[in-house]
C-alpha cells in the first residue's frame, strides 16, 4: 500500500504540476494511494476538483509530506523541501552532475533518487518515462511560438495589392526532439525551414518534414552514445563554422537546441555569427539553462544586441503551455512508477526497486545512503547488431563461372528432360488404354484448359486470392452437370419424384451444386464490394446481355430448327471460355467484378449447354421439371445463406459451399455407377472411384475448415499418435478398395458377387475418404486454413474432371482442369509466402512434430491502451509502421486510405 505525493512547484514561475489527474488516475486504478497538495494544479488548469473526481485526496503541504511513501516534482528540491524528504523515495529532475551539493544532502539523508533526467534514451521500453523527450517537444513548439511573437513579419509570405512580403527563413541547430517539433511547427506556419545536425541520420528526418538539411562539405558522422552528439574534428568545426556564418546572414530566425542534461551547453551562434545578423532577426536559445547555445543568452531574459537581434533565453519554455506539459510529464512519471516493479520480477503491482532493470538501475542515483551516480551505475547500451558474416566468397574466374554456368544448364536440363519423360509414359499408358478417339480428344481439351489455368492463376494479385477461390468455388459447382445428365438418363415414371437410386443421386448433386452456385457467386460479390472505392466509375453489365442473349437463343433456334448437338458443343466452348477469362479478370482490381460476371456467364452457359444435352439424350418432360426445381430450391438457399453472411465470416463460408461441391461430386459419381452397374470400362470405373475419393477428402475437410474459421472447432492441430501412419494406412486401403474396384475377379474365388464387390468397395471408399479428408485438416492449425481452402479448391477441380473423364463431358473436363491447376498454383504461392511446406499442408502435416505440447508460454511486456489522440501522436512519431492488412481493414475499407 504506497502513497504517492504531488507537491505544487516552489520554483520561481515553474506552472506544471508533475502528475496531472488523468495521470493520477492510472496510479489510482493500480491500487497506489494518491495525495495531491491543495491547489497543486492551478496553475495549469487542473483545480483540486478535478484531483478528487480522480480518486486522490487533496491536503495541505505538511500533511504530503507526512503520508507519502513517494514524493514526485519537476524541479529538483529547494534547501527548504530538501529535510523533509528524509528517507523517502523522490522522483524528480536532478541533474546530478549541476546540483552536486544537492545530491550529496539528499545522499546523506537516505532519500532514495530517481533522477528523471538520467533515462536511458537508447532503452526502447523507456521512451515511455522519457520526460526531456516529452518536454523537449513541447519547448520546440514553444520556441517558435516565441520567435513568431517577436520577429516583425509573418511567419508565412503573403502577396497582396499593397505589395508582397517574404517568408521568413527559419533555421533549427539539432535535430533531436525539441528540433523536428520546431521544424513541424515553423512549417505549418509558412516559413521557410533549414536545418543543421552533426548525425547524419537526421537527415531523412529533416526532409521529410519539408525542410531543408544543411550538409558539411566534410564527411564525418557526429552520432554518439545515448543519442546524442559527440565531439567533431577540428576540420570539421572549422567547415562547419563558416557554413554556420553563411546562414547566419542570410535566415531571420535561429533555434538552438543543443542541450545535454548535466554538461555545459556548446556554443552554436558565436559573437561574429550574431554580428552578421540582419536587424530585426530571432534567436531562441533552447540551451539557456546550462549555459547556452548562443554567445551572449542571459538564462530567462530576452535581450536585444547592438546590431538589433533579439535572443530569447527563457528556460521555462514548457512551463508557457502549462497543462499540455504536465499532462505528459504526469503520463511519464505514472507509467515509470507502474513499471519498477513488474519488468523483471514480473510480479504485477508490487512496487519493488529492482536493481537488473535498465531503467530503473540507470534513473535511481542514491539508495540507501549510498551515492550509485555515476561510478555505481551501469550505463545502459543497446545490443549489439549480428556479427557479419566473414566474407570467404572465393573470387572466380570467367573459365570458372561458365563452367559453373553450364553445370547449372545442365542440372537443369536434366531435371526437365525426367518431367518431360514422365509425361510421355503417362501420355502413351493413356494412349494404350483409352476407349476410344473421344477421350483422346478429352484429353487434349483437359491439357490446354489446364494450361490455361495455369497461366492466368500467375497474374492474380494477392489481394484478390480470396475472392478468386470464392469464384472457382462457385464455377466448381458445374457438378451440377453430372446431377442433370443422371437425372435425363431413363424413364421418369415418379414424376418430380426420382424413381431410382442412380436418379436420386443425381437430385442430390443438382440440388446441392445449384447451393453453391448462387451461393459462391454472392460471396464473391460481397467480398470485391470490400474493395470497391466510393468514387469507382459504375459498371454497366446489363450490357453483357445482349451476347448472353444471343448465344442462348440460338441455342433454342437449334433445338426448333435442328442441329442442336453441334451448337449445343459451341455454346459450351463459350461457357469454358469465360470460365478461363473469369480467373483472368481476378487479376486486376479494376476487371475483378467484372471476371466475377464472365463466371457467371461460364456457368449459365453450361447449364444451358446441358439442358441441351439432355434434350438430345431425349430426357423426358419429369427430368426437366426435376432440374427446374432442385435448381430453384438450391439457389434460392444458397443465396439465403450468403445474403446473411457478414464481411468476416465471407472466407469460412467458401469452406463451408465447398464442402457441397465435394458431396455433390461424390453423389454424382455413384449416380453414374448405380445406373450402369455391369456396363461401364476400366477407364470409367476408375473415374467414378476417383471423383468419389476426392469428392470425400473434399466434403470432410472443408467441413473441418469451416469449423475451425468460425470458431466451432479449436483452431490447435490435432495430433493423435501415429498421424502420418494412419494417413498412409487410409490411403493404401483405398488403393487396394480402388484395386477390387476395377478388378473384382479377384475375389470371386470367395464366392462374393463382383457387383456387390464393387458396390462394397465404392462405398468403403467413400466413408474412408470421408474420415481421411477430416483426419488431414483437423491435423493442421488454424493459421494454415486459407492455404488449406485452396488446397480443397483444387480438389474440387479434379473431382470434376474425373467426372468430365467417367461421362465423357468435355466442359468438366475443361473446367475442371482450369479450378484444378489454378488451385494447385494459388496453394504454392500461398505456402511460399506464408513459409509453409506444400507437402506437409497436402498431406496432414506430415513432417511436423505430434509431441505433445508443453506448458503455454507466459505472455510477457504490457498492453498499453490509450485513446486515439494517444494513436495519432505514435503514428506521426514513428520511424517507421507495420500495417497488418486482414479482412478488418476491408470491412472498414480504411485500406483506401492506407493506400
Amino acid at each position: 500500500d504506497l502513497t504517492v505525493g504531488v507537491l505544487e512547484e516552489s520554483y520561481p514561475g515553474e506552472n506544471r504540476v508533475s502528475i496531472a489527474p488523468d495521470s493520477a488516475k492510472m496510479l489510482v486504478n493500480a491500487g497506489m494511494s494518491v495525495v495531491v497538495e491543495t491547489g497543486a494544479g492551478e496553475k495549469a488548469s487542473f483545480s483540486d476538483a478535478s484531483y478528487v473526481s480522480a480518486g486522490c485526496i487533496v491536503l495541505p503541504r505538511e500533511q504530503i509530506y507526512a503520508q507519502a511513501d513517494i514524493v514526485t516534482k519537476i524541479r529538483p528540491p529547494d534547501e527548504l523541501e530538501v529535510p523533509l524528504l528524509s528517507k523517502k523515495t523522490l522522483v524528480s529532475m536532478i541533474s546530478p552532475g549541476i546540483n552536486t551539493d544537492l545530491y550529496s544532502e539528499l545522499t546523506k539523508q537516505e532519500t532514495n533518487v530517481f533522477a528523471l533526467d538520467c533515462v536511458p534514451r537508447m532503452l526502447s521500453r523507456a521512451q515511455t518515462y522519457d520526460v526531456l523527450s516529452s518536454q523537449a517537444n513541447i519547448a520546440g513548439y514553444r520556441a517558435v511560438i516565441e520567435a513568431a511573437n517577436n520577429f516583425t513579419r509573418f511567419f508565412a509570405g503573403q502577396m497582396t495589392a499593397a505589395g508582397k512580403v517574404p517568408p521568413a527563413k527559419v533555421l533549427v541547430l539539432g535535430v533531436g526532439v525539441a528540433g523536428l517539433a520546431a521544424i513541424q511547427t515553423a512549417k505549418n506556419m509558412g516559413a521557410i525551414v533549414r536545418a543543421f545536425d552533426v548525425r547524419a541520420v537526421t537527415k531523412e528526418q529533416v526532409e521529410s518534414m519539408g525542410a531543408t538539411f544543411l550538409e558539411v562539405p566534410i564527411q564525418e558522422d557526429g552520432a554518439g552514445a545515448g543519442g546524442y552528439a559527440k565531439e567533431m574534428s577540428d576540420e570539421y568545426k572549422a567547415a562547419q563554422a563558416q557554413l554556420m556564418l553563411d546562414q547566419a546572414g542570410d535566415v531571420d530566425v535561429i533555434i538552438t537546441t543543443a542541450l545535454i542534461p548535466g554538461r555545459q551547453a556548446p556554443i552554436l551562434v558565436n559573437q561574429e555569427m550574431l554580428d552578421v545578423m540582419k536587424p530585426g532577426s530571432v534567436l531562441v536559445d533552447l540551451a539557456a539553462a546550462n549555459g547556452g547555445n548562443v554567445a551572449q543568452t542571459e538564462a530567462n531574459k530576452v535581450i536585444t544586441t547592438a546590431n538589433g537581434v533579439t535572443i530569447i533565453g527563457y528556460t521555462d519554455l514548457p512551463s508557457r503551455l502549462a497543462s499540455t506539459s504536465s499532462t505528459l510529464f504526469g503520463n511519464n512519471v505514472a507509467k515509470f512508477l507502474l513499471s519498477i516493479g513488474p519488468q523483471t520480477t514480473k510480479e504485477k503491482g508490487i512496487f519493488q526497486i529492482d536493481m537488473e532493470d535498465d531503467a530503473v538501475q540507470n534513473m535511481l542515483i542514491a539508495y540507501d545512503g549510498e551515492a550509485r551516480w555515476p561510478d555505481k551505475i551501469t550505463p545502459f547500451s543497446p545490443p549489439p547488431p549480428p556479427p557479419k558474416a566473414a566474407d570467404d566468397a572465393v573470387e572466380l574466374s570467367e573459365e570458372e563461372l561458365l563452367l559453373a554456368a553450364n553445370e547449372q544448364q545442365k542440372a537443369d536440363f536434366i531435371r526437365n528432360a525426367g518431367i518431360a519423360s514422365a509425361a510421355s509414359f503417362a501420355l502413351l499408358a493413356f494412349g494404350f488404354n483409352a476407349g476410344s478417339s473421344d477421350d483422346v480428344s478429352l484429353l487434349a481439351t483437359f491439357a490446354l484448359a489446364g494450361l490455361a489455368g495455369y497461366q492466368v492463376v500467375w497474374g492474380v494479385a494477392p489481394a484478390l486470392h480470396s475472392p478468386l477461390m470464392a469464384v472457382t468455388n462457385a464455377i466448381s459447382g458445374m457438378t451440377a452437370v453430372g446431377g442433370m445428365l443422371l437425372l435425363a438418363d431413363g424413364s421418369q415414371s415418379g414424376g418430380l419424384i426420382p424413381d431410382s437410386p442412380s436418379h436420386w443421386m443425381g437430385a442430390i448433386a443438382t440440388l446441392l451444386s445449384f447451393v453453391n452456385i448462387a451461393g459462391g457467386f454472392l460471396i464473391t460479390v460481397k467480398m470485391l464490394d470490400l474493395f470497391k472505392r466510393p468514387e469507382d466509375p459504375s459498371d454497366y453489365f446489363e450490357f453483357y446481355a445482349i451476347p448472353s442473349a444471343v448465344l442462348v437463343g440460338g441455342l433454342g433456334a437449334a433445338y426448333l430448327g435442328g442441329n442442336l448437338e453441334n451448337v449445343s458443343g459451341t455454346v459450351s466452348i463459350a461457357a469454358a471460355i469465360c470460365c478461363i477469362a473469369a480467373i483472368a479478370g481476378l487479376a486486376d482490381q479494376k476487371t475483378a467484378r467484372t471476371g466475377n460476371v464472365l463466371g457467371i456467364a461460364g456457368v449459365s452457359f453450361g447449364l444451358a449447354s446441358t439442358l441441351a444435352d439432355m434434350s438430345i439424350l431425349g430426357a423426358e418432360a419429369a427430368g426437366f421439371q426435376q432440374v427446374a426445381l432442385l435448381g430453384g430450391v438450391g439457389a434460392t438457399a444458397g443465396a439465403a445463406v450468403a445474403s446473411r453472411v457478414g464481411p468476416t465470416e465471407l472466407p469460412q463460408t467458401v469452406a463451408a459451399f465447398h464442402s457441397l461441391v465435394g458431396l455433390a461430386a461424390m453423389a454424382g459419381a455413384a449416380g453414374e455407377y448405380l445406373g450402369n452397374a455391369g456396363n461401364l470400362d476400366t477407364g470409367t470405373l476408375a473415374a467414378i472411384y476417383l471423383a468419389v475419393f476426392i469428392g470425400g477428402i473434399t466434403f470432410t475437410g472443408s467441413i473441418i475448415a469451416f469449423s475451425k474459421l468460425s470458431g466451432m472447432m479449436s483452431s490447435s492441430p490435432l495430433q493423435l499418435p501415429g498421424r502420418d501412419q494412419l494417413n498412409l494406412g487410409m490411403v493404401s486401403t483405398i488403393a487396394l478398395g480402388m484395386a477390387a474396384f476395377l478388378n473384382p475377379a479377384v475375389v470371386e474365388s470367395a464366392g462374393i458377387d463382383p457387383d456387390t464387390v464393387q458396390l462394397a468397395s465404392l462405398t468403403f471408399s467413400a466413408i474412408l475418404s470421408s474420415i481421411l479428408g477430416l483426419h488431414l485438416v483437423a491435423s493442421i492449425g488454424g493459421p494454415d486454413m486459407p492455404v488449406v481452402i485452396t488446397v480443397l479448391n483444387s480438389y474440387s477441380g479434379w473431382a470434376l474432371v474425373a467426372e468430365g473423364f467417367l461421362l465423357g463431358n468435355s466442359l468438366l473436363a475443361q473446367v475442371g482442369a482450369l479450378i484444378g491447376f489454378s488451385g494447385a498454383i494459388l496453394t504454392w504461392i500461398m505456402c511460399e509466402a506464408m513459409g509453409r511446406s506444400i507437402t506437409s499442408v497436402i498431406l496432414g502435416g506430415a513432417g511436423t512434430s505430434t509431441a505433445a505440447p508443453g506448458e503455454a508460454a507466459e505472455m510477457e511486456g504490457e498492453v498499453t491502451i490509450g485513446s486515439v489522440d494517444n494513436l495519432v501522436e505514435t503514428l506521426l512519431e514513428a520511424d517507421s509502421i507495420m500495417i497488418v492488412p486482414g479482412y478488418g481493414l476491408a470491412v472498414a475499407q480504411a485500406q483506401f486510405a492506407v493506400a
